[in-house]
């Protein structure tokens, strides 16, 4: 029987082997794609199959695959509960992205394909290395510099373009900087020798012997772990896009690299940062330890470091015009809503008061499931970019509008995951960030804090569905601007493959299913967690902190929290029926009708709402300057009227003047 860890090497090798063979295969875009989705999709069903028995069945034994005692390193796979939330959602992006990428790769047309998919593939098997090796040194360096040099490869696969190449070299050195500093928390943790644990040989860089070295270093040398940990937060922190170290390399990257490949960033290589400091803080520190280990004080520092975090990056998304950049932001944004619910774990995983460490739990499961919907929605919604990039040529909002007519499968998706990410009600985000709410609300009795980051992370979910308002209404709503009425004019205009749709279509299904089922979710994690705890997190599994059923829906501690969303479906379904009954029993009649633009026909375009126009208050408040240099260096924001009508030139030069300031 082929066992987890034996699917998940098989599911690199696939990867690998196709990417080298790949360059064979150069003169057809089209045989090129294929020939990679079919390696992306058997590898996927590998880990799928491998990752769906672990949360049904919880994890096996770590297998060594390859071994040497003189050289001191093995390449040692283990699959728990963890590796397997992460896994599953590696396959499902990598198959959207793959797909996706067939028809979208025609977008480049000076440029082959083989440098694409070949570094496609292996960034994909490096990320399914990550998140299983239990290496923290040798193949944990290996993996790493594969998913390094793969991403930076893509991101430069426009290199005529100097922004492009300018952010991958930025994303390059900050990875390099990542993976040094975690390594050097590895070496200070790692015990001088071979460890032998339960009759097997470990090398001293191994998980195990990390862990199993931890008593000691607590009783003889505390500040060293302490130094350690710190390097992993920084380390995991670059990775994840943490304030302030994401914004260094984020949003430069997303807008550089491909559309499917930003859909794999964001939705997949940044949560492997999320993955180390779940593994590292909650399964490294033994059970014994954890009242040296001052979780509290980790706690603090994780939630409040999420806090700044998901407000900061939200309000700088507020202020871009770019699509991807935009989106680029929105990613540290939400990446601090899993750290606010993994600061919360933290803080009461060693409270020892009746119901901390159930509300400790729910943090836990709730940034866990926020980890899963982010890279659903986000990976969404840069195919939805991509899409737009794809049909009109620019990531500028302003010079979009009215796609909705031209794009309708793009559009309702986009829609999807705007809602998602937004945290509406019966989309999953809302039913990631429920959970973080209420744990965050139910830590009042034994924190003052946390109930005060969860305030501030629903004011950000506010300001995030602003700044989607503005990303949807500017693109697909509001009227059609010059620049788009060009693109989809007769003998110009690009149209959406099937396969493109299709990969926009099947997550935003999912962002649906789990915003609807999210009770299915919860009772997996504390099943394939509560089979594979090690460390600190065998003392949080006594109790569920969720109960529920798919029609009744979710109870959290006890009833304290309740999201049932079935009845939430049924109740707005019958408002959404009440109110076109309302409509047709009136009998007004629609009558289309040009707006009045004072006079100044010619001047139609400045009378259109655009995405520079949303939110100057907001702006102003969180001093957001947008990303008007860009725009400049890709092509002019506002073309307004003719070349001969002066008035309109000096027009649009009042407004870039006012840009440039604003």
């Amino acid at each position: 029987m082929l066992n987890p860890e034996n699917a998940v090497m098989w599911a690199m090798l696939v990867c690998i082997v196709t990417a080298v063979i790949m360059p064979l295969f150069n003169r057809s875009k089209r045989v090129s794609g294929w020939l990679a989705f079919a390696a992306a999709a058997i590898s996927a069903c590998l880990v799928f199959v491998a990752a769906v028995y672990v949360l049904m069945n919880g994890g096996g034994e770590p297998i060594s695959f390859l071994k040497s005692r003189a050289l001191g390193f093995a390449l040692r796979l283990h699959v728990d509960g963890l590796s397997a939330v992460f896994l599953l959602l590696t396959a499902f992006v990598s198959i959207c992205s793959a797909f996706y990428s067939i028809e979208y790769l025609g977008h480049y047309e000076r440029h082959g394909p083989a440098r694409y998919y070949s570094w496609l593939l292996l960034f994909i098997a490096a990320l399914y290395g990550i998140v299983s090796t239990t290496d923290t040194m040798y193949f944990f360096f290996i993996f790493w510099q594969l998913m390094t040099v793969a991403g930076f490869a893509l991101m430069r696969y426009e290199n005529e373009k100097r922004a492009n190449r300018r952010a991958a070299a930025k994303f390059f050195w900050m990875m390099q900087l990542a993976c040094f500093v975690t390594m050097v928390g590895a070496f200070l943790l790692a015990p001088s020798g071979i460890v032998v644990e339960q009759g097997e040989e470990l090398m001293r860089f191994d998980f195990v012997s990390l862990q199993s070295n931890m008593p000691a270093l607590f009783s003889e040398s505390p500040g060293v772990i302490t130094a350690a940990f710190v390097l992993f937060l920084i380390g995991f922190g670059i990775k994840m896009g943490m304030w302030p170290l994401g914004g260094i390399w984020l949003p430069d990257a997303h807008p550089a690299a491909p559309s499917p490949v930003s859909a794999l960033l964001s939705g997949v290589m940044i949560k492997t940062g999320v993955y180390g400091v779940m593994r590292y803080f909650l399964w490294l520190v033994p059970a014994e330890s954890l009242s040296d280990f001052h979780s509290g004080a980790w706690g603090l520092v994780i939630a409040l470091i999420g806090t700044v975090t998901l407000l900061l990056g939200t309000a700088k998304a507020l202020g871009q015009e770019q699509t991807k950049r935009l989106l680029a932001y929105h990613s540290i944004g939400q990446i601090g809503y899993i750290l606010l619910g993994f600061g919360i774990c933290l803080s009461l995983v060693s409270n020892p008061a009746a119901g901390a460490r159930q509300v400790a739990l729910l943090g836990l499961f709730a940034a866990l499931f926020h980890t899963i919907n982010h890279g659903v929605f986000k990976s969404l919604l840069f195919l939805n970019a991509g899409s737009l990039l794809y049909v009109t040529d620019t990531q500028d909002l302003n010079k979009m509008g009215g796609l909705m007519r031209y794009m309708p499968v793009s559009g309702v998706t986009a829609l999807v995951g705007a809602c998602s990410i937004s945290g509406i009600p019966l989309f999953n985000g809302f039913a990631s960030k429920w959970g973080l709410y209420s744990a965050g609300f139910q830590a009042a009795p034994w924190s003052a804090y946390l109930p005060l980051c969860a305030a501030v992370a629903v004011f950000t979910s506010a300001l995030t569905l602003a700044s989607f308002v503005k990303f949807f209404g500017a693109s697909f709503m509001s009227r059609a601007g010059r620049h788009v009425i060009e693109s989809v004019s007769e003998g110009s205009r690009k149209v959406l493959d099937w396969k493109m749709k299709v990969a926009q279509v099947l997550p935003a299904l999912v962002c649906v299913l789990l915003g609807i089922f999210p009770v299915v979710v919860f009772s997996r994690f504390h099943y394939a967690l509560g089979r594979d705890a090690q460390g600190m997190l065998l003392s949080l599994t006594d109790g569920a902190p969720v109960e529920g059923g798919l029609w009744r829906g979710v109870e959290a501690l006890g009833a304290k929290a309740v999201f049932a969303p079935i009845g939430l479906l049924v109740v707005l379904g019958a408002l959404v029926l009440f109110c076109c009954w309302l409509l047709r029993a009136g009998g007004a009649q629609r009558r289309p009708a040009s707006p009045w633009l004072c006079g100044y026909a010619w001047d139609a375009e400045d009378f259109r709402y655009n995405a520079h126009g949303y939110y100057g208050e907001l702006k102003a408040l969180f001093k957001c300057k947008g990303n008007t240099r860009l725009n400049r260096e890709s092509d002019d924001m506002y073309a307004l009227g003719s070349e001969t009508d002066t008035a309109a030139r000096g027009r649009a030069g009042v407004v870039a003047e006012k840009t440039e300031t604003d």
